[in-house]
């Protein structure tokens, strides 16, 4: 993943003792750098003490970051003492950069509340933060209202807003391409491009007889034959599966690929039930995972905000997330549900060494499994787990989209496909939320609990968020 760049900004307030600019700047530095971040400040030679009080300091801090534009992902604001809130917020509006903010705040020391060390930042970053406010500019806080700098909690808060910048910029301008029509049953995964354009997010369209015509006709023999052996690697192929269902899996992976470059996209979504399977004689869900491993991920049915949720948990985790269904209820235990696929799920999904490539089961008992080799098989593996989902409300016009954590169990499930043994606390209250709320029947997740980044995410996205406890 891309070393990501911060832009600092320092402040402080006249008659507040100067000397705490100088080692709390020192710090955060030396922090930023000892976790792998990039920093912009401005220097001592730029402005008094390397901080910004005045409107004129600020004009130099906004040219700065302008400057430095394409790398800075995310500002961060220290408040060492009580700071010039006004010429923060003049800095952050002059550079213009629409990125996500951090305020933080240094913590007093009660042994020295004396004139010449007490802080006030507890009360001075109030302030800023009411400044930022009346400008319409979003901000995140740290756990704690003030903390140390060398603290372990700040360094968790500062991991996790570099996971909302990724997320919030890695979305903005993002395009997603819709690789084949919507099919005609799946009314469900309808969506607005005009609201998903409003929000810097655009879709771009292939017709999927264009992908079946250059799968047809693929003729780069070595890399198809790279592409059998990654598929081999992948997981274990059935001995009834042949060699033309190979070589017929791996074309069309190859040409899935090649369109979403062309179309210069970052995740995708595959038209599937059923026309490839009808028309090209493959499934496409194991090209899809492996799309996903490769950090591009793609979504089931042509739903264009599942792939969107799918590039939102990548981001904040930089692993490959899966798209399932909610799909069935577990005996008499209300927190827990069975979620599946045919499925197109990553290989870091399932449980070591248990995935089977094989056919569809529901549309090969009437299409023949003969025109449906390309599902991944196997039950996902225990472990913490986020979900999320994007939708647009086309009533509205407006963007949402829920959130919550949960546990893949272990337990072991009786049915076929891509299979996930889901725990999620209050689960009926959840479903109640999607149902009356107009969600879809597909969820996202992605491993590890990331639910506070993605939450938080969308507040620089004008997104309302429904964060599920």
């Amino acid at each position: 993943m891309k070393k990501q760049t911060f832009g600092l900004i320092v402040t402080t307030r006249s008659f507040f003792p100067s000397h705490l600019v100088k080692t709390a700047k020192e710090e955060m530095i030396k922090k930023l750098d000892g976790l792998g971040y990039g920093c912009i400040a401005v220097t001592e030679d730029m402005t008094e003490y390397g901080a910004i009080l005045t409107f004129d300091e600020a004009k130099i801090c906004a040219e700065l970051f302008k400057k430095h534009g394409e790398e800075i992902s995310g500002i961060i604001c220290c408040l060492p003492n009580f700071g010039e809130e006004l010429g923060v917020a003049e800095a952050i509006t002059l550079a213009g950069l629409n990125v996500p903010v951090l305020v933080q705040a240094c913590n007093d020391d009660f042994n020295k509340l004396d004139m010449a060390n007490r802080r006030d930042a507890f009360c001075g970053k109030l302030s800023l933060c009411n400044n930022l406010y009346q400008r319409g500019i979003p901000c995140t806080l740290t756990t704690y209202h003030t903390c140390d700098i060398a603290s372990e909690s700040f360094t968790r808060d500062l991991k996790k807003f570099a996971g909302v910048c990724r997320v919030v910029n890695g979305l903005k301008g993002s395009r997603i391409a819709m690789l084949g029509a919507r099919p005609a049953a799946f009314n469900t995964v309808r969506f607005s491009e005009k609201v998903l354009q409003k929000h810097g997010i655009s879709v771009q369209t292939a017709d999927l007889s264009e992908i079946i015509f250059n799968a047809m006709s693929y003729s780069d023999k070595e890399k198809v034959k790279a592409k059998i052996k990654e598929i081999r690697e992948f997981g274990s192929v059935p001995e009834f599966i042949t060699d033309e269902l190979l070589e017929r899996q791996a074309k069309l992976g190859l040409a899935l690929e090649a369109y979403v470059e062309l179309l210069d996209c970052d995740a995708s979504t595959v038209q599937c039930w059923d026309s490839l399977e009808q028309n090209y004689g493959c499934a496409p869900c194991l090209a899809m995972a492996m799309m996903g491993d490769k950090g591009k991920p793609s979504a089931c049915e042509s739903d264009v905000t599942g792939a969107l949720s799918m590039l939102a948990a990548h981001l904040a985790t930089g692993t490959a997330p899966a798209l399932m269904d909610w799909n069935n209820n577990i005996r008499e235990d209300h927190d827990a549900c069975i979620c599946l696929h045919c499925s197109n799920f990553p290989k870091s999904f399932f449980a070591a060494d248990n995935i089977e490539i094989e056919c569809l089961d529901v549309i090969g008992s009437t299409l023949g499994k003969q025109n449906c080799f390309g599902a991944c098989k196997g039950q996902v593996a225990s472990g913490p787990m986020t979900f999320m989902r994007y939708t647009t409300d086309d009533c509205k016009g407006a963007l949402k989209m829920y959130v919550g954590e949960g546990e893949f169990e272990p337990g072991e499930i009786p049915t076929n496909g891509g299979v996930a043994n889901c725990r999620v606390k209050n689960l009926q209250s959840l479903m109640k939320y999607i149902c009356e709320n107009g969600f879809e029947h597909h969820v996202c997740f992605v491993r590890g609990h990331v639910a506070d980044i993605l939450e938080e995410s969308a507040k620089y996205m004008g997104v309302k968020c429904y964060r599920h406890f």
